[in-house]
């Protein structure tokens, strides 16, 4: 029997296994597994599962194999470019093969389908210049008074029937599971569209509007390292109170208000020409707008505040609250 052919039986039997085990299994160095594991993966036998050191082996699935569904190229590069499936078990499918698991999955036609997501793609498409959102118009249906400029987006969270886009499927992940390699994949998304508004808008300082929730590792400080480190940074507090209330958690407009009007505090005495408010996501604005209402109330800037969000809802006044 061949090796490779051992070592599938020996999966199957076990359900899954390492690849220090199948060398020990098989009296053979980590190298010689690790050739025959390559080859098994790449003929799509095998898959893995986990990080280094912890990595698991197991048959793959036949549903699992990849569907070979012709698709025309135009739509196929439209589909890798924007596309992203995050699976239950934490698989990460990119592209096509995302687009063509999530079809899969829903027990949805491949090509048409795709022709759908390309249409809904477009009507998306026309809020967006130079490949950024304007959510000034929501903002300002949303409140009576407006101390921001200009508001952006890099993208909108979600779309209609298929969900999350690849920046809200990135932003939820990377905060959730607090992983820093989606985070630094965030930013490498995300960064030439900041630089593009900071150039434009001649920015000179930049605030990160701080977390509600408590989490070992912060995704707006890994922003904050990652983004721009030359321009300087505007203080801006998340205060302590008895008891902490998440912004996630307030469904009333007047309560996101208050609640960001209370525990958040700018402490920023430098004066700045034009300033970068940067949020992950905007659903009602609220925080953003009393943020900027409180720097123009302590006369930190003396020209315009642009605030930018990695996502926002497409939505008036609509929560996102899983972020």
């Amino acid at each position: 029997m061949k090796t490779s052919e051992k070592i599938i039986k020996y999966i199957k039997a076990k359900g899954q296994a390492t690849g220090s085990e199948l060398a020990d299994y098989l009296d053979i160095s980590d190298r010689g597994v690790r050739k025959q594991l390559a080859v098994l993966l790449e003929k799509g036998i095998l898959k893995k599962i986990g990080k280094p050191p912890k990595v698991f082996y197991l048959i793959k699935n036949k549903q699992e194999k990849s569907i070979e569904i012709e698709i025309d190229d135009k739509l196929k590069e439209k589909i890798d470019e924007n596309y992203l499936a995050i699976t239950p078990g934490g698989e990460k499918k990119e592209g096509i093969e995302g687009f063509k698991y999530w079809c899969k999955k829903n027990n949805l036609p491949i090509e048409k389908t795709a022709k759908e997501y390309i249409k809904t793609m477009a009507k998306y498409e026309i809020y967006k210049k130079d490949g950024i959102v304007n959510g000034m118009e929501k903002i300002k249906n949303t409140f009576k008074e407006v101390f921001l400029d200009e508001l952006f987006y890099l993208d909108f969270y979600s779309i209609e029937r298929f969900g999350k886009t690849k920046l809200g499927q990135l932003l939820l992940y990377a905060k959730q599971s607090q992983n820093k390699m989606l985070m630094k994949e965030l930013i490498r998304e995300i960064k030439p569209k900041v630089d593009q508004l900071i150039k434009k808008y001649k920015i000179d300082g930049i605030g990160y509007i701080p977390p509600t929730v408590k989490r070992e590792t912060q995704l707006m400080k890994v922003l904050e390292r990652g983004l721009h480190e030359n321009l300087r940074s505007i203080v801006i507090t998340k205060v302590k109170t008895a008891v902490a209330v998440p912004q996630k958690t307030l469904n009333k407009l007047n309560d996101r208000i208050e609640n960001a009007r209370i525990t958040i505090m700018v402490e920023e005495r430098n004066k700045f020409k034009n300033i970068l408010l940067v949020d992950d996501a905007v659903g009602s604005g609220a925080t953003m707008n009393e943020v900027a209402q409180k720097i123009r109330e302590k006369n930190i800037c003396r020209g315009k505040i642009i605030g930018l969000a990695i996502t926002g809802s497409f939505k008036g006044f609509d929560i996102i609250s899983e972020v």
